[in-house]
């Protein structure tokens, strides 16, 4: 199945971070994280800001730790955090879209009956997260070359986790890589699970549920539980896949 993208202009071109998170249609965005556990935010970075992101990989001053996937059994591919200060485009983008997925997942938590309410603003979930010993920052860069996959699985460290996610394509598939997909699986009650591919295009952003989410059935909202992976990728025109980005408005650290 393939996920559903909303019918919102590309804001490549405006620089802001605020300006061009409130420039697509939220309310369309909410309803297909209800509907489908993921939204689709066309060309939330450029082609420019892409390729500099990912530069940013073999600078090893940029990132606190380094991740080869398979001593993990996490799949194949690598990744590194970002620490601190992050980059200004990163950090921004973080603080834009924390408040307007707040919204989503506490409107989830009410139909779910959990009694957590996350606050309006970064800032203030970050302290939340600091004051509770989870201090270091979560936005990551991942690596992958032909043959690399990512397991499904859920980001949940420590006691604080934000329940969705934001990931980033850095790479023009089709360009410079095939196959290597978002996928996203929901496990619902006594029925088979249910898979989503999401096509993104270079610049293009997910934003997904990383745990649980809720879902109307006849009797009410029951509960379903997500995971998410990467697909293996190859190269295309014999070049080597490349990276992507994912900013993490949750609450493992900043």
């Amino acid at each position: 199945m393939s996920a559903r993208s909303s019918k919102i202009s590309p804001v490549s071109k405006i620089t802001s971070a605020e300006t061009r998170v409130a420039a697509y249609d939220w309310q369309a965005l909410a309803g297909e994280l209800d509907s489908y556990g993921c939204a689709v935010l066309p060309k939330l970075l450029s082609a420019p800001e892409c390729r500099a992101i990912a530069a940013l990989y073999s600078d090893e001053s940029h990132f606190r730790s380094h991740v080869i996937m398979a001593r993990h059994g996490f799949g194949k591919g690598e990744y590194r955090y970002f620490k601190y200060p992050l980059p200004d485009l990163l950090g921004g983008l973080r603080t834009a879209l924390y408040p307007q997925l707040a919204g989503v997942t506490n409107a989830w938590n009410g139909r779910m009956g959990v009694d957590d309410h996350y606050p309006d603003d970064h800032a203030s979930f970050l302290k939340r997260c600091h004051d509770a010993g989870q201090t270091r920052p979560t936005p990551l860069l991942l690596q992958y070359v032909p043959g690399d996959f990512n397991c499904l699985h859920q980001d949940l460290y420590g006691d604080l986790a934000f329940p969705i996610q934001v990931a980033i394509l850095l790479s023009e598939p089709g360009k410079d890589f095939t196959g290597g997909e978002f996928v996203l699986t929901e496990q619902r009650p006594r029925m088979q699970s249910r898979a989503e591919v999401v096509p993104l295009r270079q610049g293009d952003a997910v934003a997904f549920a990383v745990h649980n989410r809720p879902v109307q059935g006849s009797k009410g909202n029951y509960r379903v539980n997500l995971r998410h992976g990467v697909s293996a990728s190859a190269p295309a025109c014999g070049i080597p896949s490349g990276s992507s980005s994912t900013t993490r408005p949750r609450g493992t650290g900043t």
